[in-house]
Parts: structure tokens; sequence; C-alpha cells
């Protein structure tokens, strides 16, 4: 690769040191038209370097910008990236294991709301990952939030893909247009809540006892709740979502089952994590926060209150912050709440 580029150097290891430093610099590189230099990637973590999904997330990227690549190989480190033609249209990528199939759509999502014309992208994965956030998330929390920004969006879950099997499939429809800056200060009224329990090669009692948790800790009606069976193909996995919405945000809480773990245990996780939202006060909850930044970014502008600034939001606003364009200011309010403001 030739050197006479002005590249703009990326410490993979800063901040939460993980694969989003890579993901958020791959977008940001496209966008922008910078040619990136990424060393130490994912310093930070047990395993350094590329992993399947990474690299998926990688070949992605350079996909749909015809970039030169340098680097993208399993278990590297140092990554050069130099962006051309950004353009729309068809595509499919296949991560090849339970790798989160949602991570890689997160890389190449901003950009194509940008390219010239309409994208289907298909990508084969895991859509239920401990380390990422699952399909059903997305759809409830994130997607919502783009369309009140403009975007249109469709997401298809085609096929559930659970850890370790994966085997998942999604698929995004996604028309390019400008974004509106929007602001999210309060939740606004309480619409509903929900829980559901899917299960693959698992006994069905697991899922019942769930979702009977559930029901007993946010006194839930039986039509809030529901369990799907996936079949044998998919499993064996158990996951759990507890979901509450409201007008102008929603909130999903995941927990996996696993070997040896009681099925109450797994849903007092779930069932904790949404109530602490709930008890916080946050509209925007920890997960949400830092997905919002690019979008806002590519809208020029917008603002939410969240809580406790987590490693993932403060790594993201740097990082944006060192491509230009609006800036990401944090600003600490009372009660361990934060304002994020883009622009």
């Amino acid at each position: 690769m030739t050197t006479t580029h002005h590249w703009l150097h990326i410490d993979g290891a800063q901040g939460e040191g993980g694969g989003q430093v890579l993901r958020t610099a791959l977008s940001l590189s496209i966008l922008t038209r910078r040619p990136i230099r990424i060393e130490r990637i994912r310093a930070g973590r047990a395993k350094p370097g590329l992993m399947r999904q990474h690299l998926v997330c990688v070949k992605a990227a350079a996909a749909i910008a015809a970039a030169e690549v340098e680097g993208d190989a399993l278990g590297s480190t140092t990554l050069c990236f130099v962006p051309q033609a950004l353009a729309g249209g068809s595509y499919h990528f296949a991560i090849g294991t339970a790798g989160s199939a949602m991570l890689v759509l997160q890389t190449v999502l901003p950009p194509l709301l940008r390219a010239g014309c309409a994208s289907r992208v298909s990508i084969e994965g895991g859509t239920h990952n401990q380390l990422a956030p699952s399909a059903d998330f997305i759809q409830r929390c994130f997607v919502p939030q783009l369309r009140r920004m403009g975007a249109a969006l469709r997401l298809e879950v085609e096929r559930v893909g659970l850890f370790p099997a994966g085997g998942g499939r999604i698929l995004a429809h996604i028309e390019p247009g400008a974004l509106q800056a929007i602001s999210i200060e309060s939740r606004g009224a309480r619409l509903g809540m929900g829980a559901e329990a899917l299960i693959a090669a698992v006994p069905e009692h697991v899922a019942l006892r769930e979702l009977t948790r559930v029901a007993d800790r946010f006194k839930l009606r039986r039509e809030q709740l529901q369990h799907r069976d996936l079949g044998r193909g998919t499993g064996p996995g158990n996951v759990l979502s507890v979901y509450a919405d409201y007008e102008s945000v929603s909130e999903l809480a995941t927990a996996h089952g696993a070997r040896g773990v009681p099925a109450e245990m797994v849903a007092d996780e779930a069932c904790d994590a949404l109530k602490a939202w709930m008890d916080s006060g946050a509209p925007v909850g920890e997960h949400l926060s830092d997905q919002l930044l690019l979008p806002m970014w590519l809208a020029g502008g917008g603002e939410f209150i969240t809580g406790a600034v987590s490693g993932h939001l403060g790594t993201n606003a740097e990082l944006i912050n060192r491509f230009g364009g609006p800036q990401v200011h944090i600003e600490a309010l009372a009660q361990g709440l934060h304002r994020v403001r883009v622009g």
C-alpha cells in the first residue's frame, strides 16, 4: 500500500480497548474519506487482534467503500484502511460463527445512510450474543430512534442465531437520506411492558419458569409474556428479553441461560437490569447511549440524557471528536445523570 496517504492514526487500545474502536473508526473513515491506520487493535482484550466477526466488519466496510486494506487477517493488531467510493446496493456478509451480525450491521449502516442509492444488506451470524446488543434490542430500541431522525430503515430477523451455534440471518433495507437532529430529554408516559423467552433444544419449562418470575417481579399479565421454541437445529440455547416501552424511548434487557443456572436466576438478571434503568430516571440506557452518537453526528446534532457514562460511550465520543465535524460534549447533571450533546 502506498505511503503517501495522510493517515489518521488511531490507538485501538484507547478507552475500553475493544472492537468498538475498530467499528466506529471504519464507519467514520468511509463517511469522511479519511485514510486510517489503527494499531494495537483490541489490545484490552484477552485475545488481542481481529477475531472473525471483527474481520467481517473490515471486509464489509471495504466492500461498501471499495477500500484499499492492509492487515485484514485473523489475529492482526494493525490495520490500514483507505476508503474510495461509497456505493449502496445488495450485499451479503457471513461471519461463519456465532459472532454478532448486529455489530457488522452497525459498521455499515451509518455510511449506507449516505450512499447514492438504496441498499439491501444480508448478514449471517449470531443474532443474540452476550457481548453485543441483540437483534431484539436493535429492533425495539435503536431502529425507532433512527426513524425519528428520518431514516428509512427496515430490519428483518430471518433466522435467529444463538451462541454457540450461530446460524442466524438478518436482512436490512436501507434508504439513504438526510437525518434530522432529535432530543431525548424524558421518557414520556409508559406504554407497556413485556417479556419473551427463546429456547432451542432446551425444555419448555425453562422458558415458562423465566416468564413466571418476570410476571411476579413486574406484575405482568399472561398476554404480555411470550415464548418461542426455535427447534433443535438452532440450539442449544436460551435467551430472555424483558422490555419497557415509553412514548419517547424503549429499553430492553437480555439474559442468557446457561447449564446449571436456574431459570429464576436468569430472569432475575434481566429484571434487575431493566429495573435499574427504570429507577435511574435516565431516558436513554447504557447500551443505547453510545449507539446514538454516530446517527446524531450524521444529523449534524442532537442530544439526550443518560445515566452513568459507560466505557463504550466515552470511547465513542472521544473517537468521533477526532474525525472533526459536530463534536460530542458530555455534561454531568444531578442524581448521576449526564447530558450528551452532539454539535
